[in-house]
C-alpha cells in the first residue's frame, strides 16, 4: 500500500496536479468550482489508514454554472480518457462494489478510468445532499429537517477553487443555524435534558441498574449534542460522534465527567457525575448571554433527593429571546426540535422532506 495521505491532501494535489491541466487544455474558458464536499470521513477529516479499503480515494466534484451543465458528459469523458491509472500511487478508478456500499481501493482498473470526479451544479449538489432547491424560500422548518451531520458535510471538506462564488456564497449561507432557530434548538436540547435528569436516579433508587445506566447514557449524548450546538458546530453522524465532540473547547472538561457517567456502576455515582456535567453545560449556556441568567448549581427535584439543573428552566427562558414569528410559533407547541433530536434512526435519512414537514405545519 502507498503512503497514506489525508483525502482531502490526496484530492487537492489530484485536482490541481491532474485535473485541472486537463480541463484547461479543453475548455480554457470554463469558469468552475472544484471541491470535495459530501459523504465521507476523509471529508471531515477523519479519515486514516482503514479509510483506503471502501469509497475513498482520489475524488472531487466539479461545480458548474447552470448554463455550462451540457459540458458535463465531455469533461467526464475527457477524465475517463485522459487521467492516469494511478495518482500518488492510488488508484484513480473505482471499482464496482464487491458488497453493497464496499470498494475495495486496492488496485487499478484496467480501460477507461472510472474515476470520481463529478460534475454537477450547486443547486443539483443542495439538492441532493440537503432535499432543498436553492430557488426556493429558506424557511424556518427546513432548518429542522435538516440531519446536522448533513449541514456538516456541506460546509466541511475543502473548496479548491471556487471562479464564480457561488459555492463559496452556499456554503456561508448554510455555515450555521439562523439566530432564532439556533435558540429554538438549544430551547428543545434543554427540555430533553430537563425532561430525563430525574429518571435516572429514581429508576436506580428502586435497583434498576441497568435502566438507570441506559437513561444516563441518553442524558451523556444529550449533553454533548448541545455542546456543539452552544459551540456552534454540526455534531457529525455516529461514527465520528464522540471524536468531533472531543475537539470541542468544552470537551476537555465535560469528558471526564460523562465517562464516569458512562462506566459508573451504581446509580449514585453516576448521578454525582452528570450533576457536575449539568452545572458546567449551566455555565457555559450562561456565558453565552443568549438568554436571562438562570441557577448554575443543582437541586433537588421538588423534594425528592435527586439533585437536577432544570433543564425546563432554561428551555423557557431560550423560548422567550425568540424574536421570528415563524420560530416563536414552532416555540408555542411541544419543543420537539429537529430531526436529530426526536429520531436517531438512519433510515429516515430517506424519508422525503415534504413528509417531515408536515410535523412543523
Amino acid at each position: 500500500m502507498p503512503v497514506f495521505m489525508s483525502g482531502l491532501e490526496l484530492s487537492r494535489r489530484f485536482f490541481h496536479e491532474a485535473v485541472r491541466p486537463l480541463i484547461t487544455s479543453v475548455f480554457p474558458d470554463l469558469r468552475y468550482a472544484a471541491a470535495l464536499l459530501g459523504q465521507g470521513s476523509e471529508v471531515l477529516g477523519f479519515d486514516n489508514e482503514l479509510s483506503v479499503d471502501h469509497d475513498w480515494g482520489p475524488r472531487l466534484f466539479i461545480l458548474l454554472q447552470e448554463e455550462d451543465i451540457e459540458q458535463r458528459d465531455a469533461i467526464g469523458g475527457l477524465l475517463s480518457h485522459s487521467l492516469p491509472e494511478t495518482f500518488a500511487a492510488y488508484p484513480v478508478s473505482f471499482p464496482a462494489p464487491v458488497e453493497p456500499r464496499m470498494r475495495v481501493m486496492s488496485r487499478p482498473l484496467s480501460g477507461p478510468i472510472k474515476h470520481r470526479v463529478i460534475a454537477i451544479t450547486v443547486r443539483d449538489f443542495v439538492r441532493i445532499q440537503l432535499g432543498y432547491d436553492l430557488t426556493q424560500p429558506l424557511e424556518a422548518a427546513d432548518w429542522l429537517t435538516f440531519r446536522s451531520h448533513v449541514l456538516g458535510e456541506l460546509v466541511a471538506g475543502e473548496v479548491y477553487q471556487d471562479e464564480v462564488g457561488e459555492l463559496t456564497a452556499v456554503r456561508t449561507r448554510f455555515t450555521w443555524y439562523p439566530h432564532d432557530v439556533w435558540l429554538y434548538l438549544l430551547a428543545c436540547g434543554w427540555q430533553r435534558i430537563g425532561q430525563e435528569e430525574h429518571l435516572m436516579p429514581r429508576a436506580g433508587s428502586v435497583g434498576d441498574e441497568l435502566g438507570s445506566a441506559l437513561i444516563g447514557s441518553r442524558l451523556v449524548r444529550d449533553i454533548m449534542n448541545l455542546c456543539f450546538l452552544l459551540e456552534r458546530q454540526y455534531a457529525p453522524y455516529p461514527k465520528w460522534f464522540g471524536t468531533a465532540f472531543g475537539r470541542l473547547h468544552s470537551a476537555q472538561e465535560l469528558t471526564p465527567l460523562l465517562w464516569r457517567a458512562q462506566i459508573a456502576s451504581s446509580w449514585n455515582e453516576r448521578s454525582e457525575a452528570l450533576t457536575k456535567a449539568y452545572e458546567v453545560l449551566a455555565r457555559l449556556q450562561n456565558e453565552l448571554g443568549v438568554c436571562r441568567t438562570q441557577p448554575s448549581t443543582v437541586s433537588h427535584f421538588y423534594g425528592r433527593p435527586f439533585p437536577v439543573i432544570h433543564g425546563g428552566r432554561f428551555a423557557q427562558a431560550l423560548v422567550a429571546q425568540i424574536a421570528d414569528p415563524a420560530v416563536r410559533q414552532l416555540a408555542a407547541g411541544r419543543l420537539i426540535g429537529n430531526i436529530d433530536q426526536w429520531s436517531d434512526n438512519t433510515d429516515m435519512g430517506g424519508v422525503a422532506r415534504e413528509k417531515l414537514l408536515q410535523l412543523y405545519g
